[in-house]
């Protein structure tokens, strides 16, 4: 672990302290929940990262008997994830997501495979390559994704009555 770098205003002479103070976190280390019935912020515990070269997180983590971090990345796909990445997303026109302007009309998730069917403002929407490539490539940034499908669809037509109620009241609709 490299050692915290310290000031360089101080005086030759000054003492500087060899390993963290206590109670300072590095920033190799992070502040977890002991179990989700104690995420209400009253004990946790401190999870230190592996050191570079080290062997993988998962054969570390079940070497000292515990659960391997790798396993949860490993679970199956969720349609949550698809959508918290699509939320990422954003008509450049109008700076707003996708989901959130009702443009994903169908999500699905089959094993490791994503396909969604989603459609444009208008269909001669200059923007439309743009977001869909986007789409793509936030898709296919979801750890665990394989294939991906972005389906362009014009049945049905978008309208403004499918943008999410409280954006559509943000915009004034």
């Amino acid at each position: 672990m490299a050692e915290p770098s310290y000031s360089t205003n101080l005086p030759d002479d000054t003492p500087r302290p060899s390993a963290p103070l206590d109670g300072v976190r590095t920033s190799h280390e992070r502040e977890l929940p002991l179990s989700a019935s104690e995420a209400d912020g009253s004990s946790h515990r401190v999870v230190e990262a592996p050191k570079p070269g080290a062997e993988s997180q998962g054969a570390a983590n079940a070497d000292a008997g515990e659960p391997a971090i790798a396993d949860a990345a490993a679970d199956a796909l969720t349609e949550d994830q698809v959508k918290l990445a699509l939320r990422r997303v954003k008509d450049p026109e109008l700076n707003l997501n996708i989901l959130d302007l009702g443009l994903v009309y169908a999500i699905r998730v089959e094993g490791n495979g994503v396909s969604i069917d989603m459609t444009l403002t208008s269909p001669g929407c200059p923007s439309g390559p743009e977001i869909m490539t986007d789409a793509e490539q936030h898709l296919k940034a979801i750890p665990g994704v394989g294939d991906v499908a972005v389906n362009l669809v014009w049945s049905p037509f978008w309208s403004p009555e499918k943008i999410e109620p409280r954006v559509r009241a943000y915009l004034g609709f």
